[in-house]
C-alpha cells in the first residue's frame, strides 16, 4: 500500500554508469549529473571522477548509498523526494538495482506513490550475453552466487534443469570454485563463457565448456567478471529428453563426479587415486571433484 500518493514529491531518476568506457555514458547521464539536486551514488569518490571525465561538476549534495547504510541513507532519500528533490541515483558500473541495493530505494519510492524513472545504458549482464556466443533469446539472470559452499551447490543444483541461458555475476577470487560447483552440478560439458574486464583496456572472453574453464580459472584471475552459462538442451529429435539425461541407445543417466570416485572406490582404488582419474576423465579440478564427493556423503 502507497503511504502517500506522491503529490509534490521530487523524481527518482535511475541512471547507468558505464562499465569501463567512459565514452559509452550517454549524454543524458552528463546533463543528470550536471543539475540532479540530490546523487546518491555508490562510491562518491569515483561519482566525482566519472562526472569530472564528462566534463561536468555536480553543484548537488552527495549521498553515498550502498550495501549496509541503504536503510539509514534511503529514509534521507526519501525525505529528500517527499520534500520535491529529484534524486539522481548511480552505481560505480551499470544499471543501479541490478544486484545492487539500489532496487531497495527504487520499491520504497514506488510504495511512497514517488515516481520513479530511467536513463538506460551500459550493463554488463547483457553486454557478456550478447558477445557469450550462447543463445540470448531467453536467458536468467542469476546475480552473485552464494558464497556458502553448502548453499552455493544447492543453488546449482536446482539449475541444473535449467532451459534458459543463465548469467551470473562473480569475485575473481570465486571464480574457479564456482565454475568447478557448477561443472559438478550441470556437467563439465557444459558451454559457457567468462567475459572479464568489459569493455576495457584488458577485455577477455574466454569461451569453452565449464570443465576447461574451472581449469583455466584454478590458475587465477583479475578483473570483473560476468559468467554466462548455456541452459539445458534437448538431444537432436527429442525435445522431450535433456540433453546429457541419457547415453547412446538410452543408456542411464550420465554419473557425476561423486558416483564416478564411488564406482572407482568400488573397483579397488583408493579414494585419493579414484579423485584424480575422475578428474582427468572431466576435465575438472581434484578439488572439485573432492567437493562433490563431500557433498555427496550421507547426513
Amino acid at each position: 500500500m502507497r503511504d502517500d500518493d506522491g503529490a509534490g514529491a521530487g523524481r527518482l531518476i535511475v541512471a547507468a554508469a558505464p562499465i569501463g568506457r567512459t565514452l559509452d555514458a550517454p549524454p543524458s547521464l552528463a546533463a543528470a549529473l550536471a543539475g540532479a539536486p540530490v546523487i546518491a551514488a555508490e562510491d562518491t569518490r569515483r561519482l566525482r571522477r566519472l562526472a569530472g571525465a564528462l566534463g561536468v561538476t555536480p553543484i548537488g549534495r552527495l549521498v553515498s548509498y550502498y550495501e549496509g547504510v541503504e536503510a539509514e541513507r534511503g529514509e534521507v532519500l526519501l525525505a529528500a523526494l517527499r520534500g520535491g528533490q529529484d534524486v539522481l541515483l548511480v552505481t560505480d558500473a551499470g544499471m543501479p538495482g541490478i544486484s545492487d541495493p539500489g532496487y531497495r530505494l527504487v520499491a520504497a519510492a514506488v510504495a511512497a506513490g514517488i515516481a520513479v524513472t530511467v536513463l538506460p545504458g551500459p550493463s554488463a549482464v547483457t553486454a557478456a550475453l550478447a558477445v557469450s556466443g550462447l543463445p540470448t533469446d531467453r536467458f536468467c539472470f542469476e546475480g552473485f552466487p552464494p558464497r556458502k559452499r553448502g548453499e552455493r551447490a544447492r543453488r546449482f543444483a536446482e539449475l541444473a534443469a535449467e532451459r534458459r541461458t543463465l548469467v551470473f555475476f562473480e569475485s575473481p577470487r570465486r571464480l574457479a570454485g564456482t565454475l568447478a560447483d557448477l561443472a559438478g552440478a550441470l556437467g563439465a560439458g557444459r558451454p559457457a563463457a567468462v567475459c572479464r574486464e568489459l569493455t576495457k583496456t584488458h577485455e577477455e572472453v574466454r569461451r569453452g565448456t565449464l570443465g576447461e574453464l574451472a581449469a583455466w580459472a584454478a590458475g587465477g584471475v583479475l578483473g570483473e567478471v560476468t559468467l554466462v552459462v548455456g541452459g539445458l538442451t534437448a538431444p537432436a529429435g527429442r525435445p522431450d529428453v535433456p540433453a546429457g539425461s541419457e547415453g547412446a541407445a538410452g543408456a542411464p543417466p550420465a554419473a557425476g563426479p561423486a558416483e564416478l570416485v564411488a564406482a572407482a572406490e568400488r573397483d579397488g582404488s583408493p579414494r585419493k587415486q579414484a579423485i584424480a582419474r575422475v578428474a582427468a576423465e572431466l576435465g575438472l579440478p581434484k578439488r572439485a571433484v573432492y567437493d562433490a564427493v563431500v557433498r555427496a556423503r550421507p547426513r
